[in-house]
């Protein structure tokens, strides 16, 4: 049977394979450049570079999506509420009090990250701030803070960096092949060729690849956040009350990153088109209808 540690071994498990993929990935391109320009320096460059980068997005990526979203430190005087409900919720579920940050944007949402439990970090916007009362707002902090106990923020955190980096790699082959036109020896054009059709495959897999690292990480641990969080505070229809606050906010946030998507609480993305069933597979969150029905089912309403 499934339990919250056989849900934070799995999340272990798929970081560390996550980060196997990518280094072995790095390497065999690394690998395919120094054969075809018969230069050893470019596969020790490749091996030292997909070292580096798993051993960034591992230590530092949780500063790297701070810095992304735009959050800054949250003071105890000037955000007293949000500040307690942290302090308190941290205490309650055992955990070591997170860093806490403030993100100046009218959209209501909200996230955690970073790896472990004793360098975590949750964020809250001031839209959520000034339209969640108390009790909204504890829900929103106690699922953040569920998040990091089941070890989420670890993996989600680690797909941010990965993500973005398809995404610089895809359009790095494209534009090399504009550096290598102007002539050049058989073995140039070549390699420039190899380039463009690397480039081509890869802007063209790469939302797809993209978007299949993040429903590796599973929608599920928004149901096992939700459920967490509604025991931590004992009041599920607190957290059923924001999600629906939220939801109904018509607006994604001002930064926007499709990389970052999955880390918040509800989908900062927001277009306003209605949900269809190929556009709900592919979604990072489950329909919020979804999740406010699993809480009030909790809470014993219909």
């Amino acid at each position: 049977m499934a339990t919250i540690y056989t849900h934070q071994s799995e999340n272990s498990h798929k970081t560390w394979l996550l980060m196997t993929m990518f280094f072995v990935v790095v390497i065999g391109i690394a690998w395919m450049f120094s054969y075809i320009l018969q230069n050893p320096a470019i596969l020790y460059g490749g091996i030292i570079f997909s070292v580096a980068m798993n051993i960034y997005s591992y230590w530092y990526s949780d500063k790297l999506v701070i810095k992304m979203s735009g959050a800054v430190p949250a003071t105890r005087e000037e955000y007293f509420d949000l500040w307690n409900i942290v302090e308190n919720l941290s205490i309650t579920a055992g955990l070591p009090m997170p860093k806490v940050y403030v993100i100046n944007d009218d959209s209501p949402n909200a996230f955690a990250t970073g790896r472990d439990t004793k360098h975590a970090a949750v964020a809250a916007t001031t839209g959520l701030l000034k339209m969640l009362n108390k009790t909204e707002l504890e829900g929103v902090m106690a699922h953040e803070l569920s998040h990091v106990g089941n070890r989420d923020t670890l993996l989600s955190t680690v797909v941010v960096v990965l993500v973005g980096f398809i995404a610089i790699v895809s359009d790095m082959f494209i534009r090399s092949t504009m550096w290598g036109r102007g002539g050049g020896d058989n073995r140039d054009g070549r390699l420039a060729l190899i380039l463009m059709i690397i480039g081509v495959i890869l802007a063209l897999l790469a939302p797809v690849i993209a978007k299949l690292i993040h429903l590796a990480i599973s929608r599920k641990r928004e149901f096992l956040a939700d459920a967490s969080g509604a025991l931590l505070t004992r009041y599920p229809d607190g957290l059923a009350s924001a999600l629906e606050k939220i939801s109904a906010y018509p607006h994604g946030l001002q930064r926007q990153s499709t990389a970052m998507a999955h880390l918040y609480i509800s989908n900062p993305l927001k277009n306003g088109d209605k949900t269809s069933f190929w556009k709900k597979l592919f979604m990072t969150h489950p329909p919020t209808e979804e999740r406010v029905a699993a809480l009030r089912g909790m809470d014993g309403k219909n």
